[in-house]
């Protein structure tokens, strides 16, 4: 059941956890869409989160046409934005509606977006795949991932290194699978880059991850100016490298470890350099030790990571583009 109050992108968040879970999913859909046309949202711009959730729940319960109603709504309401997953979206329900013309229409101008989007390889495959045209899917993957290493030097080390590419390669390598098709070199590189991945159970950390809030930053620099090598000398550019680590590590779900000017110093002791990298390596390590109480990446319309109280989208979003 809804909350009769207005709805704040974590209810959606808490919604997407629970809602098949639900007795009446599709009656949360629809509520969804009533909040929409009520206007009960704390931010109007979250109308096309909520739409595209309504959207995959009624999907979920086969109930097309109301998803396809659902979508199109969530196109009108993020037609400000970006509107990948909308848009994506809205062209899968049209290929299960059989309207392969239509949908082909609303994925066309989203190809030039698989190399500038992390997300744009998943949701452009999987409305392809839903069309049948697992070989187009084949055919857009493989151009945006020899579009992505021709910008390379060298083929990445590691998923994190990778980016981007790192999810061009694994949303390919998983189409040829379906098609039956040999595997080649960009497959392999898929392949080493997924073990390696997945044997880095334990991963050096470094203190790039360490987040410190506004306060907590002005208290580290006044104690230790020269930590505005490693920090940034101010809190936006902190913040704007820290947008650009996770980022570049984003295929390994990384989180913002927040820590504080006391701890450091407490870690640090009578007789470490709070300032010596590797104090600071290993006051790093300890936080990582249990769950980041940040989430990263928010969603676009979310309240930002940093604490900011901005939407995502209008704050720490575009730091990892400048």
């Amino acid at each position: 059941m809804l909350t009769t109050t207005d709805l704040t992108s974590a209810d959606l968040d808490q919604i997407r956890k629970t809602a098949l879970g639900e007795a009446d999913p599709l009656g949360i859909a629809a509520g969804l869409a009533d909040a929409v046309d009520a206007g009960r949202l704390a931010d109007p711009e979250i109308a096309g989160e909520a739409l595209i959730l309504a959207a995959e729940i009624a999907e979920s319960r086969a109930k097309h046409e109301a998803a396809l109603r659902y979508a199109e709504r969530a196109v009108e309401a993020d037609a400000k934005s970006d509107g990948i997953k909308a848009h994506a979206l809205h062209a899968r329900l049209l290929f299960r509606a059989g309207r392969a013309d239509e949908a082909m229409a609303e994925l066309e101008p989203l190809r030039p977006r698989l190399t500038e989007h992390n997300d744009a390889p998943a949701y452009i495959a999987a409305a392809l795949a839903v069309g049948g045209r697992h070989k187009l899917a084949e055919e857009w993957l493989t151009e945006a991932v020899q579009a992505a290493l021709a910008e390379r030097s060298s083929d990445p080390a590691s998923a994190e290194d990778a980016g981007l590419l790192f999810f061009l390669l694994q949303q390919r390598h998983g189409i040829r699978h379906a098609l039956n098709l040999p595997h080649d070199a960009h497959d392999n590189l898929a392949d080493r880059l997924e073990t390696r991945l997945a044997n880095a159970s334990t991963t050096a950390v470094g203190d790039e991850l360490l987040f410190f809030p506004q306060a907590e930053f002005d208290r580290v620099i006044a104690k230790w100016p020269a930590l505005t090598a490693a920090y940034g000398s101010t809190w936006d550019e902190h913040r704007a490298r820290l947008e650009r680590e996770l980022s570049r590590r984003a295929a390994s779900n990384p989180a913002p470890l927040p820590g504080t000017a006391d701890g450091l110093a407490t870690f640090a002791g009578l007789d470490a350099d709070p300032a010596d990298p590797k104090t600071r390596a290993g006051y790093t390590r300890q936080l990582a030790v249990k769950p980041s109480s940040i989430t990263w990446p928010p969603e676009r319309n979310g309240s930002c990571w940093c604490g900011s109280g901005l939407k995502y989208k209008k704050c720490c979003l575009p730091r990892a583009r400048a």
